[in-house]
């Protein structure tokens, strides 16, 4: 049995809401699923990202494949580098201290890179919003 990590499409039309979800290969995209590990919303600005990173992992371990879209949502959030050092200590590299450290340090490096982001794009809104001319009251 081949399991994937992928989509599940709520919200109506227009208005799309995701589920990630871990499901059979074989199942409709809508239809039953393993287990649910998270949630992306594409409407925000940025894209609001839910997901439980030790589900995640966990699955990752057992052989699930992640399709191409939940890969980079994995990559944005940082699983797939997890992993990639979770490998490293099992193959002797580093300790698990050392991996997680050097998660750490990723972690915060993305969240300050993230909220810069969010930051310019709040004042890109202000900036382009036209300006109103004062509102005069004629006494009368």
């Amino acid at each position: 049995m081949a399991v994937k990590i992928r989509l599940q499409r709520h919200g109506s039309k227009k208005r799309p809401f995701y589920f990630i979800v871990v499901a059979d290969a074989r199942a409709p995209r809508d239809g039953k699923f393993i287990q649910k590990i998270g949630t992306y919303n594409p409407l925000t600005v940025p894209a609001t990202i839910q997901l439980d990173r030790q589900k995640a992992l966990e699955w990752l371990h057992k052989g699930a494949e992640p399709t191409d879209t939940v890969r980079r949502i994995l990559s944005f959030k940082g699983v797939l580098y997890l992993k990639h050092l979770l490998r490293g200590v099992k193959l002797g590299l580093f300790d698990e201290v050392a991996a997680m450290q050097k998660f750490q340090k990723w972690h915060e490096e993305h969240e300050a890179h993230i909220k810069r982001r969010s930051d310019e794009h709040k004042r890109s809104r202000i900036a382009s919003r036209p300006q109103q001319p004062a509102v005069r009251r004629v006494e009368s």
